[in-house]
């Protein structure tokens, strides 16, 4: 018996399971939210919450996002846009900057010299103020997301927003690359000073959209 074993017979026996883990689930009575149950009022919280993480929140109806979009990257002095596949083509309708669309050619070497990107998400959550993407349809590679300075991210409202960690993981394939943003890229040294950008984007633009 290796130490692994031991280990996870202790477990087992500790929680009165003699038999292999994934024959009986564990309970798991534990509150999966602590905000209200009400989609104007977790729309709040994920705003405030990412706020706090130093992300640049936005809110706008279905009609004025490509409009609001356009009005970031132009802001940001944008050029050129990085575009995973799969993005709605209506997002960017309004955008004046030149598009690149990712066809597996944009190397990390490339992505360092592209201004901005634009992506949606899987999911957010209100609690963390976290967004969540899974290389899904208009999400694109880790890659798109990672190395570009700017990244301009839509969550679409009442449907991608839940409560809480909890909540989030039933509705998460744990089979996708799963990347979870809190806020623009930063660290701290020892003597707390923050320091943004040093493994993704130093600005994250939330776009928080709902039907009207």
């Amino acid at each position: 018996m290796n130490s692994r074993d031991l280990i996870l017979g202790r477990i087992h026996a500790a929680l009165g399971e003699p038999a292999r883990p994934d024959e009986q689930p564990l309970p798991r009575a534990y509150a999966t939210a602590h905000a209200p149950d009400d989609p104007a009022a977790l729309l709040d919280l994920l705003h405030r919450n990412l706020a706090d993480y130093r992300a640049r929140v936005h809110r706008c109806t279905t009609t004025e996002l490509p409009q609001r979009i356009a009005e970031l990257l132009t802001a940001r002095g944008t050029r050129t846009v990085a575009v995973p596949p799969g993005l709605p083509p209506g997002w960017l309708d309004a955008a004046t900057a030149e598009l690149l669309p990712d066809d597996g050619t944009l190397t990390a070497a490339r992505l360092d010299r592209v201004d901005s990107v634009v992506t949606g998400c899987t999911l957010a959550i209100a609690e963390t103020g976290t967004i969540v993407l899974d290389a899904g349809p208009g999400q694109g590679r880790r890659l798109l997301t990672l190395v570009p300075d700017h990244h301009v991210c839509v969550v679409r409202a009442p449907e991608q927003v839940v409560a809480s960690v909890p909540l989030a993981l039933p509705r998460l394939d744990p089979a996708r690359p799963q990347t979870w943003i809190s806020g623009p890229s930063a660290t701290s040294d020892i003597e707390l000073d923050r320091v943004e950008g040093v493994h993704g984007p130093r600005t994250l633009d939330v776009v928080l959209v709902t039907p009207a």
